[in-house]
């Protein structure tokens, strides 16, 4: 892919996010791609991401992902991004990388890979602590 059409993907998928547009995530998406994330019990088709862009606005409304630095290699790209909502009464803070495959400028494959230790310490387990202090 040139430059110019990766920066278009990589600003349409920013303004996606900041809108929470159903609309806007569809179209970047080919109907039959997959989306594996940590956050989900299963792979999303491209096709549901309209649907999954509304749960996550329902599940979390103060819910806020930004763009912090992107990559891109052939039809690879890669997105670093930083998310912040309230979850169990607390502000809870993650960054994440996100691995795209695209196809014809739309995704047709997404892997995330964040740490959901402090997702799931803010749904009532314990918070997590560093596994080696440094202190």
């Amino acid at each position: 892919m040139a430059d110019g059409d990766i920066q278009d993907f990589i600003t349409r998928f920013a303004a996606a996010w900041a809108a929470r547009d159903p609309q806007a995530f569809l179209a970047l998406w080919h109907a039959d791609g997959r989306l594996v994330s940590p956050l989900y019990d299963r792979p999303v088709a491209g096709k549901e991401l309209g649907k999954l862009t509304e749960r996550v606005r329902q599940a979390a409304p103060d819910h806020v992902w930004q763009l912090l630095d992107w990559a891109a290699r052939g039809d690879i790209v890669m997105v670093e991004w930083q998310a912040t909502r309230t979850a169990g009464g607390q502000r809870v803070d993650w960054r994440g990388v996100d691995k795209f495959r695209l196809r014809e400028g739309r995704i047709a494959e997404e892997r995330v890979y964040m740490d959901t230790a402090a997702l799931r310490a803010a749904r009532g387990l314990a918070w997590p602590h560093p596994l080696m202090p440094l202190d």
